[in-house]
């Protein structure tokens, strides 16, 4: 991304659909990927989304201003490529999940992590028929295979945009369990970036709140929730 920096030589950003898909026009030109591949959109609000984000620009074009033009191109040029490889990655989430991983004491922090990541559990065994073990202290436990294979189904489903943001969905909470109570609307995004911040807001409440990784940590919930934008509008849920 770092040679992307077009100055604004548009006057006008539109939308148009394109048979199945939608594409956005820079006055005429068709926006396209930084390989140069027209840009076709699954859902009119994606379009528009991305077409805002050019609407937007004054100057030299600022990627970090624009994080559905940056999921797109993303869906375009690495995902749809390697769809398998990358639903592969998203689902090994499943193996290490972060809601099957306790702490041992104190038991304030037990308590907090068990009403937190105990009701998902119980959820990913009504929704999918599965039952994930729990371990606690740092020791790894083995899932079982059937359980995995049974949430790498729904992820090997998406299609290269809904995948696209679901990977960041699941890679910034650090769950697959989280990623897909959110993906399927069983949890709030800002509920489910809070569920996944239960350490870090423990260990901040014992030791004091440091300005810089609040700050670092106000990034990565705003990428988390255009994640699940993302993510939301390329199926059609507005």
């Amino acid at each position: 991304m770092t040679d992307w920096k077009p100055k604004r030589f548009w006057k006008n950003v539109h939308v148009e659909e394109d048979g199945p898909h939608h594409i956005v026009r820079l006055d005429d030109k068709p926006l396209k990927t930084p390989s140069k591949l027209t840009l076709q959109l699954p859902t009119r609000d994606l379009a528009e989304w991305v077409a805002g984000e050019w609407r937007a620009q004054d100057g030299p074009v600022n990627p970090d201003t624009m994080p559905a033009t940056r999921f797109a191109n993303s869906a375009v040029e690495k995902v749809a490529p390697q769809l398998d490889e990358v639903a592969r990655l998203v689902a090994s989430y499943g193996e290490t999940d972060l809601v099957c991983y306790r702490a041992e004491k104190p038991a304030a922090l037990v308590d907090r992590q068990g009403d937190g990541w105990d009701p998902l559990v119980e959820w990913a065994a009504k929704t999918f028929g599965v039952r994930l073990r729990i371990a606690t202290g740092v020791m790894p436990v083995a899932q079982d295979q059937i359980a995995l294979q049974a949430l790498a189904s729904e992820v090997r489903g998406m299609n290269a945009f809904a995948l696209a943001g679901f990977h960041d969905i699941v890679s910034l909470s650090g769950s697959l369990v989280i990623g897909l109570a959110v993906a399927r609307g069983a949890l709030d995004p800002l509920r489910g970036w809070d569920t996944s911040r239960i350490d870090e807001t423990w260990q901040a409440e014992q030791w004091g709140f440091d300005e810089e990784a609040e700050e670092y940590a106000s990034r990565k919930r705003a990428a988390f929730l255009d994640a699940e934008r993302f993510y939301r509008l390329s199926i059609g849920q507005s």
